[in-house]
């Protein structure tokens, strides 16, 4: 029988090549879909909104951290794939006690193309992962060229409002910011910490970066953000392009390199 070890170095053993497959993180599910796959799939969350026939069609499971048990039973699975921040640790541990779960742990951009290649050879579609991993290292390597020399401006990257939080240094975000050549005011600090509007003020980032998801910033709040720090710069910002690591990586470095030269 097939043995693979997913990113939390577990061992993973299926009967045969998977073709009843449930996605539980929205950037995996659409990396599946981008790798060929169709049928195969039986299952996504409410969130896996790419693409959007797939979220209109696909039977849904739940949230990623809410999953539904007796629709996962129902769907009989031979493969769930999950990741470890974004679902519930306590649920996937429950599934692994059912199913074989292949999960990832992202961190950084080597992370997910190392994902992309793993899932690819998971579900016997390698040649077209390592397509897509080659094609989005390309991609960041002619960005890391376009920024070399830029100055690195300061940057505040928030993902929800009340409370106020950002992105700490080990966060996959952090390592999209980098990529920008964007200096993380916040870097001493680690996962998702609240932070307060003094803060800012303190900190006096040049960006400040609201981001569409998870939390919806809007307009109203970059004027909002823009009044508590005048000397910044208060931009929203695509987040699927900063914390989807999956397919749409091959989006993210032009959008990047777009937001770069809004901003000089």
């Amino acid at each position: 029988m097939p043995e693979f070890i997913d990113q939390l170095k577990r061992k993973v053993v299926l009967s045969s090549s998977p073709v009843r497959i449930i996605s539980l993180v929205p950037s995996q599910t659409e990396l599946l879909y981008d790798l060929g796959l169709r049928e195969e799939v039986i299952g996504i969350t409410k969130f896996c909104i790419h693409p959007e026939e797939w979220f209109r069609a696909k039977p849904r499971v739940g949230g990623t951290k809410k999953i539904n048990f007796e629709k996962i039973q129902a769907l009989k699975p031979d493969l769930i794939i999950g990741n470890k921040e974004e679902n519930d640790q306590s649920q996937i541990e429950e599934l692994m006690k059912h199913y074989p779960v292949w999960m990832s742990d992202i961190k950084n951009l080597d992370d997910a193309l190392n994902m992309i290649e793993e899932i690819g050879e998971l579900v016997n579609k390698k040649n077209e992962a390592i397509e897509i991993s080659e094609e989005v290292r390309l991609r960041f390597d002619n960005l890391k060229l376009r920024t070399l020399n830029l100055k690195q401006p300061s940057v505040a990257y928030l993902i929800w409002q009340d409370p106020l939080i950002t992105i700490g240094s080990d966060t996959f975000i952090h390592d999209m910011l980098s990529r920008c050549a964007f200096t993380n005011v916040f870097s001493d600090q680690k996962r998702y910490p609240e932070i307060k509007k003094e803060d800012l003020k303190r900190h006096q980032p040049e960006l400040i970066l609201l981001s569409s998801e998870p939390y919806p910033f809007k307009e109203k709040h970059r004027e909002e953000f823009q009044s508590i720090c005048p000397r910044s710069t208060v931009l929203l910002v695509d987040g699927e392009l900063f914390s989807w690591y999956g397919s749409r990586l091959l989006k993210s470095p032009g959008y990047f390199h777009s937001l770069v030269n809004k901003i000089r």
